[in-house]
């Protein structure tokens, strides 16, 4: 079973259509990439995907279950699944990373104080964090707040995890840390990634597949392996944002 179906997936506002009929699945365990130009819908499709917009038509199958039409319990079952981080990281300011991290464990489980520290020092210490468990978000390193935030997201063990632009305003060097920790979760522990990226370097070197969007079109126009594209796409669009130059087609 694929962890994630979206069939005939229609995204925008009221009125506004940004994307429409929608058909692509996420393999278990795949690093998948939802990249395209300013304002194709990137970001709003991640959260159609999560729940935290309704999309105007469609479905959206997590591990089978249809969170778009799924209500209470059941879509909380659902929820349990996945875990987010935003494009910012949205730690808590006035709490510890340990603290950041045990927050949902609180909510949602039933362990004790003890085991929950057990826990959130377990997760911090996956992404490279444990020495920092006592630290302020506001005392660490941009690359660092990421890397808690992926920590917190992996609080309640998900089989799928949403990350919406990771990269974005670390350097080089920080972004490339932060990738070996996606592989590093996604290979230990089989999470499966829907990553909103338009980094290349990390593109290339974290993701399995990627779909592109288009605006003016409102509608994927390529899918695969990026390496592929980037090298023979006959699309000039794809070729264009593949390698950062205007192509006659499209100048």
């Amino acid at each position: 079973m694929n962890a994630i179906e979206i069939q005939h997936l229609r995204v925008g506002y009221g009125d506004k259509v940004l994307l429409q009929d929608l058909n692509f699945s996420i393999a278990t365990g795949e690093v998948f990439v939802i990249l395209g130009g300013s304002g194709c819908g990137k970001s709003s499709l991640l959260k159609n995907l999560f729940g935290l917009y309704q999309p105007l038509a469609g479905d959206v199958l997590i591990d089978g279950m249809n969170i778009t039409k799924a209500q209470g319990q059941e879509r909380q079952n659902i929820m349990t699944r996945f875990g987010v981080m935003y494009q910012q990281g949205a730690l808590f300011g006035s709490m510890t990373l340990l603290e950041n991290v045990r927050l949902f464990m609180e909510e949602y489980t039933q362990l004790s104080r003890p085991e929950m520290d057990l826990l959130a020092r377990c997760k911090l210490d996956l992404v490279g964090l444990l020495p920092y468990a006592s630290y302020m978000p506001n005392e660490i390193s941009g690359g660092m707040q990421k890397r808690a935030a992926i920590a917190r997201a992996i609080a309640l063990d998900p089989k799928i995890l949403f990350l919406d632009e990771p990269s974005a305003g670390l350097d080089p060097i920080t972004s490339a840390d932060l990738d070996q920790t996606i592989l590093d979760l996604a290979k230990n522990l089989g999470i499966t990634f829907v990553i909103v990226s338009h980094e290349l370097a990390s593109i290339y070197a974290i993701a399995n597949r990627i779909i592109m969007l288009d605006k003016e079109s409102k509608s994927i126009i390529a899918q695969g392996d990026p390496r592929v594209l980037r090298d023979s796409s006959a699309d000039p669009r794809v070729r264009q944002f593949f390698n950062r130059v205007m192509t006659k087609e499209v100048a």
